[in-house]
């Protein structure tokens, strides 16, 4: 193999595509970035630098990783989301960019004066950091059924300097006192089918299927966290959920049924729906 970096991202880009990535360019650069603790402007300064042997085992074997499919958040440990670095790892999905967008909806919902948010299933902590960041008044609480995602969060949290949240272990609400005390509920939860071909595709076969995958056509979670999420919320609180693009008019039914009002639902950047959101006024 070359040792130069402009003759390693040339031919290891040309691997990549073969190997079918959607990004083989941008998968190259940022391994190489990752083995030589650089940033993607040294690969440009120094085209001709030329790699150790010690560094060129280690991206040889990162590499095969990224052309045996494994996700490139996986193999660095580290995906940024919303500005923020965060560290992730197999036991939590990857943040995807689509999920910014109920970051930004829960964002305006949220009310002006100092208050509560909820993020359910909270993975890596990538939705509560994002509103706990933007808002340092709104103290925030991730949770999630699995301990090695709480302690991600955790330590996304300390690494990022972010004190307005916590993370508890915990299945949905249980970890909670019973009463109302949350202005905006937030969740991104499991919700593909679990005959959905999708699931042995790409890089969600590298992730925890407990974190994917709902029963009920993917609408279990959603309704759990719909139905309880009522006895959480403070009256005129929102509850938003991301789910997949053609399950808009299900879980608008769902918060409909369940007394939820001013229900609708919002699109991602792709103009797909994604982000379906309800107010709870109050037991009436």
């Amino acid at each position: 193999m070359p040792d130069s970096i402009e003759c390693l991202l040339k031919q290891t880009s040309a691997q990549l595509d073969a190997a079918g990535s959607n990004s083989p360019q941008l998968d190259s650069a940022v391994l190489l970035c990752h083995v030589l603790d650089k940033p993607r402007s040294y690969l440009l300064t120094w085209p001709e630098k030329q790699l150790d042997e010690a560094q060129l085992a280690t991206f040889s074997t990162l590499l095969a990783r990224r052309i045996a499919g494994e996700p490139i958040a996986y193999i660095v440990g580290e995906r940024e989301f919303w500005s923020l670095p965060l560290k992730v790892s197999p036991s939590t999905l990857i943040p995807r960019p689509d999920t910014e967008r109920l970051v930004e909806l829960a964002l305006e919902k949220i009310p002006a004066q100092a208050c509560q948010v909820l993020d359910l299933g909270t993975g890596t902590g990538a939705i509560a950091l994002a509103i706990a960041s933007e808002r340092a008044d709104v103290a925030v609480t991730g949770i999630d059924l699995r301990l090695e995602a709480v302690a991600l969060a955790t330590e996304n949290s300390h690494r990022l300097s972010i004190t307005n949240s916590r993370f508890l272990a915990g299945s949905w609400y249980s970890p909670l006192e019973q009463q109302p005390q949350f202005a905006v509920i937030v969740s991104n939860p499991p919700y593909i089918d679990e005959a959905d071909p999708h699931l042995i595709e790409g890089d969600v076969r590298f992730e925890p299927k407990s974190a994917l995958v709902a029963s009920d056509n993917g609408l279990a979670d959603i309704r759990i966290i719909s139905q309880d999420g009522r006895q959480y919320l403070l009256p005129g609180g929102w509850l938003l959920m991301e789910h997949g693009f053609e399950q808009g008019i299900a879980v608008r039914t769902i918060l409909e049924q369940l007394g939820y009002a001013q229900v609708s639902t919002s699109q991602d950047y792709a103009g797909l729906d994604r982000v379906t959101m309800g107010c709870w006024l109050g037991d009436h």
